[in-house]
This record gives structure tokens, C-alpha cells and sequence, in this order.
């Protein structure tokens, strides 16, 4: 087994569901430490963050990714175990084989092996977070946040984030969309299916809405970036009854959106 894959499959087999680490970020440490890096640990909250830094002057140069990976819902859903990284027919199974601790294994058995018969000529360094899949407002932000308070600046960073469509290497990003998550609660009054007249369904007064919303053209995009997307990642409402309306309803939705627009402008309309 490369030394890489076998880093990933155990990266891979913590279960590491945001913005849990799970003991990955320990492994990364210790791997980095033995080949001269400095660590340090930038806790925030539930957030375990990673720092570390290779050299003392120079350029520096950064490796970002993230140790966090999305809930894998049902087990039984699954083919093979989420978190038993099992090859099957060439490829690797799990959460986070995509995204992104096979990214994490590449760059880290890639730096070990450039540090064996290389000097670097700047300063490397490694940031991790275990806050990317989901609310993301403890991981980098606050990093970042932190490393401005100390006049850190990162002069280069390859971000091992997956962004190939068909074949490894196809597609060179130029920048990041925006990203706008909320979530909104209808109120309504709950009763009886039977007697809807002395009850208010959140979910009939919410239809139109939703409806005009994923119709919406926000933007037409412009040459670097596609055009804005609305999307409903979860919608909640009801008490798993089949006779009852519900008194309320959750949605949780996302707008990925391009250079044309902001946050502020998209809470405006």
C-alpha cells in the first residue's frame, strides 16, 4: 500500500462529522512534526484548527484543507460502511475520499517527500480546520482572524478542495463563489385534516413562495463565475402524523452566488 493511501484510510476511518476532528488533525500533526514543522493549536468553540509552519523566513507558502465531512445520514444507505475506507473495482470508499482527506494524505506524503531530498526556499505551512462542512464561522474566518491580529500573511495556498469535472488536474479555480445559508420558520395553526378551515397550513402558505424563488433568475453570471443558485437543502414540518396539519415548518436554504451580487443585496430583494 502507498504511503499516501495508506494515510487517507486512516484519516478516512475517524469519524470526523462536522465540526467533530476526531483525532485526524493529531495524526497530521505528529506527521508534520517529525519532519520539522512548528505546531500550534487554534481551538474556537467546537472547532479544532491547525497551524503549522515550516521555516522562518521567506515566502510563505500554505497547504488548506479541511479534516470535517458531512453527516453520512442512514448507514443502511450505504454500500459500504462510510468510515471502513474499503477499496472496491480500483476506487476508495468513504466519507471524505472526495472531500477532502485524500487531498489532506496527497499534500502532507508530498511535502515528506519533498522535504527528503529538498530545502524550501520560503516557509511552508499548513492550515487545517474541522469547520468547512457546516456552519464554517470558527475554522479559516477565525484563523485568519487571528493570524491579521499577528501580522501573518499567506503569500501563496493551494486549497485541496476537488474541483476536477472529468479527470484529475481539468479545472483551475480563480476564485470562490459567495455563500449565503439561512433558514426560514413559517408559523401556522396546527389542527386536524379534517377541519382545515380552523386550521393555518405552513406548508400551502409557503408553496408560492418557493416556487417563485427556485424560478428566479438572481444573475446571469459573468465570464469567470455561473450565473446564481437557489437551493433547498431540508424542509421540516409536522409530527410525522398523516391527520395532522402542521403548526409550523422549517426550511434551510443556499445561494451560491457569483461576483454580480452580495450578501446584502440578495437579503435586500
Amino acid at each position: 500500500m502507498s504511503a499516501t493511501l495508506d494515510l487517507v484510510k486512516q484519516l478516512i476511518k475517524l469519524p470526523s462529522i462536522t465540526p467533530q476532528d476526531q483525532g485526524c488533525q493529531e495524526i497530521i500533526a505528529k506527521r508534520l512534526e517529525k519532519v520539522g514543522f512548528r505546531i500550534e493549536r487554534l481551538p474556537f468553540g467546537e472547532v479544532a484548527n491547525l497551524w503549522a509552519e515550516l521555516g522562518d523566513e521567506g515566502p510563505l507558502f500554505t497547504f488548506a484543507g479541511h479534516t470535517d465531512v458531512v453527516t453520512p445520514g442512514s448507514l443502511n444507505e450505504w454500500t459500504f460502511n462510510p468510515f471502513a475506507a474499503k477499496e472496491h473495482d480500483g476506487f476508495l470508499y468513504g466519507r471524505g475520499a472526495a472531500d477532502m482527506k485524500s487531498s489532506l494524505g496527497a499534500m502532507i506524503t508530498a511535502t515528506e517527500r519533498f522535504l527528503d531530498k529538498h530545502k524550501p526556499k520560503g516557509r511552508l505551512g499548513f492550515l487545517i480546520t474541522s469547520d468547512e462542512e457546516g456552519q464554517a464561522i470558527d475554522g479559516t474566518r477565525k484563523v485568519i482572524e487571528t493570524f491579521n491580529a499577528r501580522g501573518i500573511k499567506i503569500d501563496y495556498c493551494v486549497i485541496g478542495e476537488p474541483s476536477c469535472t472529468d479527470s484529475l488536474g481539468d479545472t483551475i479555480k480563480v476564485g470562490r463563489r459567495g455563500s449565503l445559508s439561512c433558514k426560514l420558520k413559517i408559523v401556522g395553526i396546527e389542527g386536524h385534516i379534517a377541519y382545515p378551515h380552523l386550521a393555518s397550513n405552513p406548508i400551502h402558505t409557503a408553496l408560492p413562495a418557493l416556487n417563485k424563488l427556485t424560478r428566479m433568475e438572481w444573475d446571469k453570471g459573468n465570464q469567470l463565475f455561473p450565473p446564481t443558485s437557489f437551493q433547498i437543502s431540508n424542509i421540516q414540518a409536522g409530527l410525522g402524523a398523516d391527520n395532522v396539519i402542521p403548526g409550523s415548518m422549517e426550511i434551510d436554504f443556499n445561494l451560491r452566488f457569483s461576483t454580480e451580487l452580495d450578501a446584502e443585496s440578495i437579503k435586500k430583494t
